[in-house]
């Protein structure tokens, strides 16, 4: 399947509620009725005020300098003011000198380790060699978890037993990463309770250890539950005031009719989506495309 009908198949639960709404209130005559209600369709879609507002405004000035005419044309004109909001979410390679770190951090049942998998799959379908380090060593089984999905993608993984210390994990990652010339580390961490201290000053001393590697390239990535809405934009905030997030893994987008959250995130973090899952299978986390999404959103194929 290509990436555009995975991309679309993904998309249906919004697909379908943002087309058959629009359908319902389109009108020739664009009165504040028509914007009111497609005000409502589009924050219903989780997209956010703040890039709802603008999306309008682009509207209006289109409708004035150009007229539309038909609901394709609309739908259009929709697809370029997301498109426009969320350009620059391609992830930029540039060529380096030794691995790439990534390190994935997020809270409990987001399907951290299932992204971290798929993450590692889609690496290695790039013919790059890859490490992932089993940094979740507080929740039961996690390590175990990790290691079967590493399995099903064919990469090394590096763990120690549960209970270890994570940062001491993490150092022998990286000196084996260095050791063996890999170009991608992909560190898994405890899904950790925002709320709590402790488990955030360990998130730091990870990064702290990460930092004296001096790695040419260093990102951290929040994996994302798109099913669960607005309060993804909360886990966002936390995270990023402690860390510093580079971008955003978003999951189960298959099973939400709010995917417009994805465009609520980078119009309030100016944060990249760089990775949506759409699916169960290894190949089912697809790198973002701003234009193809913004058309599959809409409806427009």
């Amino acid at each position: 399947m290509g990436f555009f009908k995975k991309l679309f198949g993904g998309l249906a639960k919004t697909t379908a509620n943002i087309t058959q709404s629009i359908a319902q209130i389109f009108t020739k005559t664009f009165d504040d009725e028509f914007y009111d209600d497609l005000t409502a369709i589009l924050l219903s879609a989780d997209i956010g005020m703040e890039a709802v507002e603008q999306i309008i405004e682009d509207i209006k000035i289109t409708v004035k300098k150009q007229g539309i005419k038909t609901e394709k044309e609309l739908k259009q004109v929709l697809a370029k003011s997301i498109a426009e909001i969320l350009d620059g979410d391609k992830e930029t390679r540039i060529k380096n000198t030794g691995p790439e770190v990534i390190m994935i951090v997020g809270v409990n049942g987001v399907g951290k380790t299932t992204a971290i998998g798929k993450l590692a799959a889609y690496y290695k379908s790039q013919k790059k060699s890859v490490l992932v380090v089993a940094g979740d060593t507080f929740r039961a089984a996690a390590t175990e978890q990790l290691d079967t999905w590493a399995g099903r993608a064919g990469v090394r993984i590096v763990k120690q037993t549960q209970g270890a210390d994570p940062a001491s994990v993490v150092f022998d990652g990286l000196t084996s990463a260095k050791a063996k010339q890999d170009d991608i580390v992909i560190i898994d961490t405890a899904g950790r309770l925002h709320n709590k201290d402790h488990l955030m000053a360990e998130l730091a001393k990870i990064d702290r250890v990460v930092q004296k590697f001096e790695m040419p390239i260093y990102k951290k990535y929040i994996v994302l539950d798109a099913t669960t809405g607005q309060n993804a934009l909360s886990q966002v905030e936390i995270f990023n005031q402690s860390i510093n997030l580079d971008g955003v893994i978003l999951t189960k987008l298959d099973g939400t009719a709010k995917g417009g959250i994805v465009v609520a995130i980078k119009q309030k973090f100016d944060l990249p989506v760089l990775f949506v899952g759409v699916g169960e299978k290894l190949d089912d986390l697809l790198p973002f495309d701003a234009d193809a999404f913004s058309r599959a959103i809409v409806g427009l194929e």
